[in-house]
């Protein structure tokens, strides 16, 4: 009975503590405090406000959105199936401002407006420019932060935040270690969770090719290494380390004459940092200034350029000590960053040793007028890939993404490659090599653990962490795209409500009944779910003829769809028939694969309860946009009627090679 009555005062300490504080100076309280205004943060405090609770989120910097609205615009997706509430949500008024049902390519700008809209209608108070200093807890309870301002972080602008709940949105996981939460950071051992893919990794992805001589001095050792080049040894395959897979910026560039400021000699530029890229065009000839970098294109003559290759963007090896460092030592790795970045640039269009095209090539590119424009033009995030991650009530590894292990208590579902950027570029029989690099893929989506998101229940009980959440170094490289972290997100916010709402710890919340309310309500603001039928609901979709399961996962809208390879001689089709519970006006879709043996023409017929409309597809029409094999086809707006008479069918009338048969989607349209 005395252990009981010590947890109920230990859970109920922050609620306490609450009522008796909300009058003093500089004291914020709130039923649930945000940390990280990342596109998981600002996602989360949407999601806290919508269900009625007292929302603050707090933000180090001034921008909200993360990596979303920091370059990150060539979405790392998988499979649209794994993006859904409110992170689908996102990206359909990305949709809406580019004409379109979902956009997945986009400028920085438009991103942040949106999340910032998210902000003005939950009517969520953020404070920018606050930093985590301090942490009070009563037993496992968080009671209290401390935080300081950014910029003037004297004592007398510090800020005491009290809360029912906490949340960790932060890359970097401040707010969890200073919690005294477990989390580990660096590679694991291949043999700690039975693993094949962690640890030192000496593969082929962005790699030395040719043989690069590593010295100052090419042939003399005792010349010292060229800038970006370790002395490390090159450990035992699989073995575990402290090292960071590499960090970089996204970086948005322009060529519109109209709209670009040029690039000018960057602070700190030393051409010596760039020796390897021209050691690289010596044995691997550069064609193109694109052959150094991933050069994706964003509306508006914009980009998202990436790293690509041996030598690029990321700054290999430089950020081991970024996750634990203090705030001054991760502002140095920053600029660090930064410096780097813009030299490269800057190298690439003036260095004279730079090939003339390749100068020619890049001199037509200058930082955006319209972006970043408090920010000297120049994104708000550095790509923290990974910094720390949590040890929690469960740990997803490996077997979880190939589908070995499988949970039932998912909150999430993850789709892409194990992926992991390299770690280190170290000297291997007397060349140049880069070590760390994993991309292993050819796994359909899978669920991810409410467990995952949650510490160990005797270190901390009102703390959730969606982002730096508990995954091994290789899983983590497959779960830590943005979409993942604000589904992740949504549900945080969401057992975070029912754990105030029924006074208990967030680990003993029912998975079950969080499932369920993110499944009624998944844009948080009670409105009309869409419906949506994947093909093999055999429910809601019946078969004429005998269509074969695809399992092209990239493909595909979740595991797999039909196809119907007979070219139209024997006649087929997938019929659609949702059961519509309200009469309405619902505009349809079908998730269309676009295969490379595809017929020109795919019938479709959409029958609302009265009237038969009859459409064809033509395949030349369809756009793939971003990271995915397939594209939401507009079919139109009907009135459907109540019930289940109403249908949408894919057939092979007609055909000239493959049909496929995917999911439809009926939006509700007022």
């Amino acid at each position: 009975m005395l252990n009981i009555k010590k947890n109920l005062l230990l859970l109920l300490a922050p609620l306490l503590f609450l009522n008796c504080s909300k009058s003093a100076k500089n004291i914020e309280a709130v039923d649930i405090c945000i940390y990280g205004g990342t596109s998981a943060g600002v996602i989360a405090a949407y999601t806290a406000s919508k269900n009625g609770k007292n929302v603050l989120l707090i933000e180090p910097g001034n921008h909200l959105g993360g990596m979303s609205s920091g370059g990150l615009g060539y979405t790392d997706i998988g499979n649209k199936f794994v993006v859904q509430g409110l992170a689908r949500d996102f990206y359909r008024r990305l949709g809406t401002h580019y004409g379109r049902l979902e956009q997945w390519v986009f400028e920085p700008s438009v991103a942040e407006n949106i999340f910032k809209d998210y902000i003005q209608r939950g009517k969520i108070r953020v404070l920018y420019n606050y930093r985590l200093q301090q942490i009070e807890k009563t037993g496992a309870s968080i009671v209290k932060i401390v935080i300081e301002n950014s910029q003037k972080p004297e004592s007398a602008t510090n800020k005491t935040v009290q809360a029912r709940v906490f949340i960790d949105c932060s890359y970097e996981g401040d707010l969890m270690a200073k919690a005294g939460v477990s989390y580990v950071v660096g590679r694991e051992d291949n043999s700690t969770y039975n693993e094949t893919w962690n640890g030192v990794q000496l593969l082929n992805g962005h790699q030395f090719w040719d043989p690069i001589d590593p010295y100052v001095i090419r042939g003399d050792s005792s010349s010292g290494l060229i800038w970006g080049v370790s002395n490390n040894p090159l450990l035992l395959s699989g073995s575990g380390d402290k090292k960071v897979q590499a960090y970089n910026f996204r970086v948005c560039l322009t060529n519109d004459p109209d709209n670009l400021i040029p690039i000018s000699l960057p602070d700190n530029y030393d051409p010596k940092r760039y020796e390897l890229a021209l050691r690289l065009h010596e044995v691997s000839p550069r064609k193109s200034l694109y052959d150094f970098f991933i050069w994706s294109r964003m509306p508006n003559s914009k980009t998202d350029i990436n790293n690509a290759g041996g030598f690029s963007t990321d700054m290999i090896g430089m950020n081991w000590d970024y996750p634990e460092a203090d705030y001054a030592r991760r502002a140095e790795i920053w600029k660090a960053h930064e410096d780097y970045t813009k030299g490269f640039f800057y190298f690439l269009g003036h260095d004279e040793r730079v090939p003339e095209y390749i100068r020619k090539e890049m001199l037509q590119w200058g930082y955006p007028k319209d972006e970043y424009t408090d920010n000297n033009h120049w994104s708000h995030q550095l790509y923290i890939r990974e910094a720390r991650r949590m040890v929690g009530e469960l740990v997803m590894t490996q077997h979880h993404c190939t589908g070995d292990e499988v949970v039932d208590d998912f909150v999430a579902w993850a789709a892409y490659t194990m992926d992991s950027h390299n770690c280190d570029r170290l000297v291997v029989n007397g060349c140049v090599k880069n070590e760390g690099n994993v991309e292993v893929g050819g796994f359909p989506p899978y669920p991810v653990s409410y467990r995952a998101i949650v510490p160990k229940k005797n270190e901390i009980t009102n703390l959730l962490v969606p982002v730096c959440l508990s995954a091994s170094h290789i899983a983590y490289g497959s779960i830590r795209m943005e979409p993942v972290f604000m589904v992740l997100a949504q549900s945080a916010s969401v057992a975070a409500c029912l754990a105030i709402d029924n006074h208990i710890a967030v680990q003993d919340i029912d998975v079950r009944q969080l499932q369920q309310e993110l499944k009624i309500n998944p844009l948080a603001d009670g409105s009309h779910p869409e419906i949506l039928i994947d093909n093999d609901d055999t429910k809601f979709v019946s078969l004429t003829g005998n269509w074969s399961y695809n399992r092209d996962t990239y493909r595909s809208y979740g595991l797999n769809f039909f196809v119907d390879d007979s070219g139209g001689k024997i006649l087929k089709s997938a019929k659609y028939a949702p059961e519509i519970h309200t009469a309405g006006n619902y505009r349809i879709y079908i998730y269309y694969p676009k295969l490379d043996e595809g017929s020109t023409y795919t019938s479709v017929t959409v029958f609302n309860g009265k009237d038969t409309v009859e459409k064809q597809i033509n395949r030349n029409d369809i756009k793939i946009e971003g990271q995915t094999g397939g594209e939401w086809i507009d079919l139109g707006l009907y009135h459907l009627e109540k019930g289940t008479e109403n249908f949408v069918e894919i057939s092979n009338k007609g055909a000239d090679n493959v049909i496929a048969a995917d999911a439809v989607l009926f939006i509700p349209f007022d």
